[in-house]
């Protein structure tokens, strides 16, 4: 008998000596330097974009996008332990990322992990990124399994010598301590303050790759606020690089900024935008889409800070060879007098952080600015109310809103007594139901409600729930940073079986006094007041102001009121009411369109009220409606807030 083909007498000696000889094999490979093929150079020659997650399937080339090239050879420089990128949409960030997976899995396999925000996000990856990626890229065609039998699931993926982890930043339980060497962390700056009970999402996820002495951390995000932006600060950690091309007229290199690019004011948009182009900083000549596109592919990245392993990028869309300067400034001008827009655009758009201009809302401005109005003005196309419930009184704001999300203030209510009895919410039902004068349609109505169910749950729940299809709804704040406006919470409220919403209560309060700063009365999302509107409402109004601190060590964000005051009830219901606006454009509905219905039916009505005067007699059923009042085929929608 032998053991591996060696006599009996030896079998111990063999397998000591085959032991020792697998050891040294393994010991020797994790020795081994990652293959000499930049990541840039693999995607080239392997890489095929899928039709179904790129606007341009095929085989992949880097000089379509010459920026990409030196960023995603970073992520393969084995100088380079830490790479962040600080990126805008439209530049391509998701397939660079794409291929440094493909790259690893392929060339130098590993325990690699990528964190998204959530891990709703991290499935959505898997399923529509890296499932095509694997299926499309011939060298990657049957490396990874996918039978279950296998371990694999959609958000973890084996093949030879490594495998794949797809987490979200909002679990714990994703971020186990499983040692991983390519940490991949998209989006960071829309991760929550805690993974759980755990601590910062980053920290834990980098923590896993001690272990590895050639770990990778790459960390992606386009930045939010100025002081809070984790990817921001990672930034200027780093050796932060920009990317310098030449002038196609002098031959100067130099960074493309927002700041260069120029476009005449015509009397529309559409026609400013048209004519945006770029002024080099040197000679002053104007370069058209074709010219700096070429310039980008003659460009190269430059480091403006030493490097000491963090190599840092610094993206907008004024490199993409995908968007032309005439959307960008199309873009701006849209947003340039909405705060909210605006902050989108700087963060989305240029890839800059959003600076807030103060942290606190005066009450004196507004009160001097108050106007006299006792009918919701003629532009005003919706009317929703935002209801607060304390122990001795329910608080009611009624707000018109138009088709540039300007807001009038409509009244405010107080209806005194107790909140546990039924008289004072027949009182409510009757103010939700009374129509409100308006100058151009009569009368219009309230069309939704948000009621606060944070105190007396039950009767809350059981008075929205009589009014579901009224859009009465339940709601209930959530402090926090990135929380959406209004969504519709995961269970049932408490003691009931009604569903509920939450509403992002510090993203309420950072539309509402970005738009309570405003002082143009013309601008997109200004707040008017009228003379019923007393003093100690605006004091209600600006109580709180924003504040920063620190937990655990990291900075965070939050409201809380200001010295000296106590009540808040004010901005509370605004907020509410603002958050029923959302909720109603989260059910379809689009301010512009009801706007232009508006004026159409008014103008229809006035041309039937004309040829009736002239002929008594006539069909006012042969009178052509204008098209965008004829009917459609009735479509029911039934959504996260019920049916439209």
């Amino acid at each position: 008998m032998s053991v591996n083909g060696a006599p009996e007498q030896f079998s111990d000696e063999w397998l000591i000596f085959e032991g020792v000889r697998s050891f040294c094999e393994g010991f020797l490979k994790g020795l081994e330097l990652p293959p000499r093929q930049t990541i840039s150079e693999w995607a080239d020659a392997n890489r095929v974009l899928s039709s179904e997650s790129s606007a341009e399937p095929g085989q992949w080339n880097t000089s379509r996008a010459e920026y990409q090239r030196g960023l995603m050879d970073a992520i393969s420089d084995i100088d380079c332990e830490e790479i962040t990128i600080v990126a805008s949409s439209q530049v391509g960030k998701t397939e660079m990322l794409n291929n440094a997976v493909g790259y690893y899995i392929d060339k130098d396999p590993c325990p690699i992990l990528l964190l998204q925000p959530t891990v709703e996000v991290a499935k959505s990856w898997s399923t529509d990124r890296l499932s095509p990626m694997l299926r499309d890229t011939p060298c990657l065609q049957n490396k990874v399994s996918d039978s279950k039998d296998s371990g694999n699931t959609v958000l973890h993926k084996s093949f030879p010598g490594g495998h794949i982890t797809m987490a979200g930043a909002n679990s714990a339980a994703s971020l186990a301590s499983r040692p991983i060497r390519i940490v991949l962390l998209d989006e960071i700056d829309r991760y929550p303050l805690s993974a759980g009970q755990e601590g910062d999402p980053v920290k834990l996820a980098v923590k896993r790759t001690t272990t590895f002495w050639n770990r990778k951390v790459i960390k992606c995000s386009t930045p939010t606020i100025k002081g809070m932006s984790k990817i921001d600060a990672s930034f200027r950690r780093s050796d932060q690089r920009y990317f310098y091309v030449p002038c196609p007229h002098c031959g100067e290199y130099q960074r493309i900024e927002w700041k260069n690019v120029k476009w005449e004011k015509l009397e529309t948009k559409e026609d400013s935008a048209k004519t945006a182009m770029y002024a080099c900083t040197h000679c002053g000549c104007l370069w058209n889409d074709v010219e700096r596109w070429h310039a980008i592919s003659l460009g190269e990245w430059r480091a403006t800070k030493p490097f000491h392993g963090h190599a840092g990028f610094a993206l907008w869309e004024g490199y993409s060879p995908w968007v032309k300067l005439e959307e960008v400034v199309r873009s701006f001008l849209d947003a340039k007098e909405d705060p909210e827009a605006l902050k989108t655009f700087i963060n989305t758009s240029l890839g800059e952080v959003w600076e807030d201009k103060g942290e606190r809302v005066e009450e004196d401005k507004l009160v001097a600015r108050r106007e006299t109005y006792s009918k919701a003005p003629p532009d005003v196309v919706v009317i929703t109310a935002g209801v607060d419930v304390q122990d001795n009184r329910i608080e009611l704001e009624r707000i018109g809103w138009t088709s540039n999300n300007q807001s009038y203030g409509l009244g405010k209510k107080v209806l005194l007594g107790d909140p546990g009895a039924e008289r004072i919410w027949e009182e409510l039902d009757e103010l939700l139901l009374t129509p409100i004068e308006h100058e151009l349609v009569g009368e219009m109505s309230i069309s939704a409600c948000c009621v606060d169910s944070g105190y007396l749950t039950q009767m809350v729940g059981k008075f929205c729930q009589e009014r579901w299809n009224r859009r009465v709804w339940a709601v209930k704040g959530m402090a926090g940073e990135g929380r959406p406006i209004i969504k519709k919470a995961p269970g049932k409220l408490k003691k009931t079986n009604l569903d509920f919403f939450l509403v992002g209560t510090d993203t309420v309060k950072d539309v509402i006094y970005n738009r309570l700063r405003l002082d143009d009365p013309q601008a997109p999302g200004y707040c008017h007041f009228n003379m019923d509107y007393d003093e100690n409402h605006f004091v209600q109004l600006t109580a709180e102001e924003a504040k920063t601190s620190y937990v655990k060590g990291r900075k965070i964000r939050y409201y809380a009121l200001r010295p000296g005051r106590k009540r808040n009830e004010a901005l509370d219901i605004f907020g509410y009411s603002l958050a029923a606006l959302e909720g109603m454009k989260l059910q379809g509905l689009d301010l512009r369109r009801r706007w232009e219905r508006m004026l159409a039916r008014q103008e229809y009505a006035e041309k039937v009220r004309e040829m009736v005067e002239k002929n008594p007699d006539v069909n006012i059923d042969s009178i052509p409606k204008p098209k965008i009042l004829q009917k459609k085929k009735k479509r029911r929608i039934v959504g996260r807030f019920g049916s439209l």
